[in-house]
């Protein structure tokens, strides 16, 4: 039904301006579908002293990358970097790493690192701004790295984190760390709680990601190889999980990068793995000719049909916990369109965009979907008059959010720092529960192996940052938890019906470690608020 549903309204899409009546009484009916469940009232228990929590999500660093040497936390500080010698694409160790294609800094960069200047390095992780190597400082514009969700569980390679750089576009690019202790949000885990065995919630990129993070799902692209979408669809072996090679693929990492017969964007059976724009704007592809203006070309390969499955804000809502995506620079892209560098918005970070329920000209999109303001500006002023509802999550603007590539490390921590310093003094502070945490790793390698999981992941180790009046002080917590965990702590907390993917991971963590899915709680004293 829902297939049918989301098929039938993308075709409604693309006829033209006589959609708008349909589509809201499309979407209404998606609302009122969902099965709202009974709502009882539950007994106050010890989360009930959170009253607001504030999700914060961060880009693309694996945790090694920013907080090797944490103090308490699991971490290759101290041991022998050849440990972590990368395999080559025959399995075999490699020599050394290749260059770093194209230089490790981006053009127009002050004393830039080319790629001979990267060529030769050991086999080994290598330190960015070692002021006996590199000596690039946080605020540099470094290499972007594949993120992608099947070079992902082919970089992990069975839990051995040893063939980063052989299925890379980077070459040594996924080795490279920092001395995170100059950061501020450093200070920021000290004081509070750092979870050392976090986990990205799937595999791969940004968009899928946030999509975990709303829905716990696989976005779905019904019918995709009679639809425009077919050249986007991956080859595969027959195990699932890797792409197939091309023949003309360069046999060792050491001379190139990898090529694939096809690294599209959904999977053999058509689910959205690797970017795929939304529907609505805004979004990476324009309206069609004769279309309205606030829609995606359905004809574009990478627009994909609005989504119906529940998300943790539908379920939110059948609870009425007020709740809010605020992303950064969200109106002044509406109404001047992008700009680079800054803000740099980025389309596929917009999760709830991608659904029917959030269509332009309903109520739920007008209520949830909020103008987070140019660098946060509207976002911090809801903190500073106490005005956030109960649960609010945060997508910093493209320039702020850390990225490689496209955002330096040391303004994103900054921005992010003086968030929790707005946070910290907000009215609603008391009772608040504030996680700071990255979508993905952005390729980069770390040392701990994720769990075994679901077909969808736990992906790479990430930083999650617990920050509360309840939170531990100075505690780093050890256990197993992943993206998901937000929305099992949320699920808990608001009383809230589990959403179906959040069911399948927790049994799937539960199998793998004897333990279920963490929830956060551990990272919380709620006998003793610290105050």
């Amino acid at each position: 039904m829902p297939g049918r549903i989301l098929t039938e309204h993308f075709r409604f899409m693309a006829r033209g301006s006589g959609r708008l009546l349909g589509l809201g009484i499309l979407a209404s009916t998606v609302l009122t579908a969902l099965p709202a469940g009974p709502v009882q009232a539950a007994a106050a228990g010890p989360l009930d002293q959170i009253e607001t929590v504030v999700v914060i999500f961060a880009e693309n660093r694996s945790f090694d990358n920013l907080y090797n040497g944490f103090p308490g936390a699991d971490t290759f500080a101290g041991r022998p970097l050849s440990d972590f010698a990368q395999r080559d694409r025959d399995g075999s160790i490699m020599r050394e790493l290749p260059p770093v294609w194209g230089g490790l800094t981006g053009r127009g960069v002050r004393n830039a690192v080319t790629q001979a200047m990267s060529a030769h390095l050991p086999n080994q992780p290598f330190r960015v701004d070692d002021p006996k190597g590199f000596n690039v400082p946080l605020s540099t514009l470094t290499h972007d790295l594949w993120h992608r969700f099947y070079e992902n569980q082919m970089q992990i390679n069975g839990g051995r984190n040893d063939m980063f750089v052989a299925w890379a576009d980077s070459g040594a690019m996924p080795m490279s760390y920092w001395d995170g202790s100059r950061m501020r949000m450093w200070d920021v885990a000290r004081k509070y709680t750092m979870a050392d065995h976090f986990f990205m919630g799937a595999f791969g990129g940004s968009f899928l990601n946030h999509q975990w993070l709303a829905c716990a799902c696989a976005p779905f692209y019904p019918q995709a190889d009679t639809s425009p979408a077919h050249p986007v669809i991956s080859v595969v072996d027959p195990s699932g999980k890797a792409l197939v090679v091309a023949s003309n693929s360069p046999h060792s990492a050491l001379d190139g990068v990898p090529k694939f017969v096809r690294d599209g964007n959904l999977t053999p059976d058509f689910h959205a793995v690797n970017t795929m724009q939304p529907a609505y704007q805004p979004s990476g592809n324009p309206a069609a000719a004769g279309q309205d203006a606030r829609f995606a070309d359905p004809g574009s390969p990478t627009t994909l049909p609005p989504q119906t499955e529940p998300t943790i804000g539908d379920r939110l809502s059948e609870r009425s916990i007020t709740w809010a995506w605020y992303s950064g620079a969200w109106q002044d892209v509406l109404d001047h369109g992008n700009h680079y560098p800054a803000p740099d918005f980025q389309y596929h970070h917009q999760p709830y965009n991608y659904y029917l329920n959030y269509a332009p000209d309903t109520a739920a999109r007008q209520a949830h979907l909020r103008d987070g303001g140019l660098a946060g500006a509207r976002f911090i002023d809801a903190i500073d008059h106490g005005t956030l509802p109960q649960v609010a999550f945060y997508k910093p603007q493209g320039n702020l959010n850390e990225h490689s590539g496209y955002a330096d490390i040391q303004s994103g921590d900054q921005h992010i720092a003086d968030l929790i310093d707005h946070l910290e003094k907000s009215p609603q502070w008391p009772h608040m529960l504030v996680i700071v945490t990255y979508d993905e790793n952005g390729g980069l390698w770390d040392h701990v192996a994720p769990p075994k999981g679901d077909r969808w992941g736990p992906g790479s180790r990430i930083p999650a940052i617990i920050v509360s009046p309840y939170a531990r002080r100075g505690y780093v917590d050890h256990t197993v938890q992943d993206t998901t965990s937000i929305l099992k702590f949320l699920t808990e907390r608001f009383h809230l019906r589990p959403l179906d993917g959040l069911t399948v991971r927790d049994r799937a963590i539960q199998a793998a470690t004897g333990h279920p899915l963490g929830d956060l709680t551990t990272a919380l004293d709620l006998h003793s608020t610290g105050k």
